[in-house]
C-alpha cells in the first residue's frame, strides 16, 4: 500500500505518470518517424490534438459508465487527477483523431498507426502504476497467506481494515510492457503497412478482456463488463481482418482450426477448486505467453511449434484449474486463444507478404 498519492504537495503520482507515459509515447513514436521517411514534426503535430482528446475522451467514457458516481456532484467530473481515465475511450478518441489529421495531411492511417502503438503500449505499462498510487483497478480477495504478498496482491484499506486484494493493476501494466517489447522487436520487420496496429490491438484487448474478469471495480453495462464486451469485439474483428487480408485463406485453416480447439477445450474440460485458484495460475500463463510471444515471431518451424506446445499447455492448465463455471468467465479465456492464433498466424503472413512484394518486383 502506497504511503501517500503525492509526489510532494498536491502533485499526484497518477498525474506524473500518465504525462510521463506520453513523453515517452512521443519520444519513441519520434524516432519511428524518422525511420518511416514521414514529414520532420508530424508526430509533434499529431501530439497537440491526439493527447488533449484522447484524455477528454477517456473521461467521458469513464463518466458515462459510473455517472451515479457524478450525479450529486458533477463538478468533480473534472477532477481528473483523483483518477477515473478509461483507456478504452482515451483509444477511441486517439484513433477517430489519427484518421482526421491522416486524412489532413494525405497520409495513410495504417502507418501512422504503426508508427505510435509500440509507444502507446509503453505509456500504457506506466501509466497502470498510476491505480496502485490511487489504490483502484485491483482484483478480487486473496485469502491465501502465501499469495499476500506485493506485486502478486497489494493492501487495499476497506472498512477500516486492510484486506488483501489482487493486483490487476500490475497484472495489466505487465502485459503492456511485454506488447511494448513484442511490437519493438517487429517494428522493422512487420511487412504490410497497419500489422503493428493489429497486433496491438488483438494483444491488449485479448489481455484486458481476461484481466477485467478479477477485478471488481469494471465498468458495468447492465450485468456486462463494458471492457469485456470490447474487448472481444475487437478480438474477434481483428481476427477476421487478418484472416480475410492472407493470400490465399486456405492457408490459414490450421490457424483457424488451432483457434477452434482452444475454445472447445475451455468448455468443455471439468474447472475443480475454488475462483481463488485462479491467481497463481493466470500469472504463470502470462509469463510463459512472453517467450511464446517472442519465438513466434521467428520464422523458423521449430520455434513456432514450440510456442504452439507452450502457449496451448499455459492456457489449458489455466482453464482446467480456474475453478469458475460460468458462460462469460469461459469465454474471457477462449478469447485469448484469438490472441494466440494471431501471434502464430503473423509470421506466416508476414512471409506471404515479403513473397508477394519480391514477386511484383
Amino acid at each position: 500500500m502506497p504511503s501517500s498519492r503525492y509526489i510532494f504537495g498536491t502533485l499526484p503520482f497518477y498525474s506524473v505518470l500518465i504525462v510521463s507515459g506520453m513523453i515517452l509515447a512521443i519520444f519513441l513514436a519520434s524516432r519511428e518517424e524518422k525511420r518511416l521517411g514521414l514529414p520532420k514534426d508530424t508526430v509533434l503535430d499529431l501530439a497537440l490534438f491526439l493527447i488533449p482528446i484522447s484524455v477528454i475522451c477517456a473521461r467521458a467514457y469513464y463518466v458515462i459508465f459510473s455517472w451515479d458516481a457524478f450525479r450529486s456532484e458533477p463538478l468533480s467530473v473534472f477532477a481528473v487527477w483523483e483518477g477515473g481515465l478509461a483507456i478504452y475511450g482515451g483509444l477511441i478518441g486517439g484513433l477517430v483523431t489519427v484518421l482526421v489529421f491522416a486524412y489532413i495531411r494525405r497520409i495513410s492511417p495504417l502507418t501512422l498507426f504503426d508508427m505510435i502503438v509500440p509507444g502507446v503500449a509503453l505509456a500504457q505499462a506506466l501509466g497502470r502504476w498510476g491505480n496502485f498510487f490511487n489504490m483502484e483497478a485491483y482484483g478480487l480477495p486473496v485469502e491465501n497467506p502465501a499469495l499476500q504478498f506485493f506485486p502478486f496482491a497489494v493492501q487495499i484499506p476497506e472498512n477500516g481494515f486492510i484486506t488483501w486484494h489482487m493486483a490487476t493493476f500490475f497484472y495489466e501494466s505487465l502485459w503492456d510492457f511485454c506488447v511494448f517489447l513484442v511490437l519493438f522487436l517487429l517494428r522493422k520487420r512487420s511487412g504490410k503497412p497497419g500489422i503493428l496496429f493489429l497486433l496491438y490491438s488483438l494483444a491488449y484487448a485479448a489481455g484486458r478482456l481476461v484481466i477485467e474478469e478479477l477485478r471488481m471495480d469494471s465498468l458495468m453495462a447492465g450485468s456486462l463488463r463494458v471492457s469485456q464486451m470490447l474487448g472481444f469485439t475487437v478480438c474477434l474483428g481483428v481476427l477476421i481482418w487478418l484472416i480475410c487480408l492472407s493470400r490465399p485463406v486456405r492457408a490459414q485453416l490450421p490457424f483457424v482450426l488451432l483457434l477452434l480447439l482452444q475454445p472447445v477445450l475451455f468448455f468443455v474440460l471439468p474447472r475443480p477448486g475454488t475462483e481463488h485458484a485462479v491467481a497463481p495460475y493466470f500469472f504463470l500463463a502470462l509469463m510463459l505467453l512472453v517467450p511464446c510471444l517472442l519465438l513466434s515471431s521467428l520464422h523458423k518451424a521449430p520455434a513456432r511449434l514450440f510456442s504452439v506446445a507452450l502457449c496451448a499447455g499455459a492456457w489449458t492448465a489455466y482453464a482446467l484449474l480456474a475453478g469458475k463455471s460460468s458462460f462469460l468467465f469461459n469465454l474471457t479465456y477462449s478469447v485469448s486463444a484469438l490472441f494466440l492464433g494471431a501471434v502464430l498466424f503473423y509470421p506466416h503472413f508476414s512471409t506471404e507478404v515479403s513473397h508477394a512484394d519480391h514477386t511484383a518486383a
